[in-house]
């Protein structure tokens, strides 16, 4: 399949992926991405799989030479669900937009260095 901009979706999942452990591959479909983050882990008790996490995820939308983005904020629950929730503790607030601040800038230079060019753009 290729995206509005002339770029084959498989090529764009490839370079993604590349970006390291954020893309959510069965989360994506035709024109849209899917990114996620767990950036700090609630407690280290409960098993693996049943383990919460503050993070950040990312929708991103293809339109034409843009990439039209929204991040989120919040708890990732054991239930392997995100919930959206402000973040109260100061630090793993820090800690969460450090990362997310890191993953966009890999992420905007990733699109600049494509033929042609992909930009982003805030969702309004």
């Amino acid at each position: 399949m290729t995206l509005p901009s002339g770029h084959p979706k498989a090529r764009l999942m490839k370079s993604f992926a590349s970006l390291g452990p954020y893309l959510r591959e069965n989360q994506c479909d035709n024109e849209r991405f899917f990114f996620d983050c767990l950036a700090v882990c609630v407690s280290v008790k409960p098993v693996p799989e049943k383990r919460e996490f503050w993070g950040w995820w990312l929708q991103l939308e293809a339109q034409e030479q843009t990439l039209v983005y929204s991040y989120h904020t919040g708890l990732y629950d054991k239930t392997g669900r995100w919930q959206e929730e402000n973040i109260k503790d100061t630090e793993v607030l820090t800690k969460v937009q450090e990362t997310q601040q890191q993953f966009h800038t890999r992420l905007a230079k990733l699109l600049h260095s494509l033929e042609p060019a992909l930009t982003l753009t805030e969702r309004p």
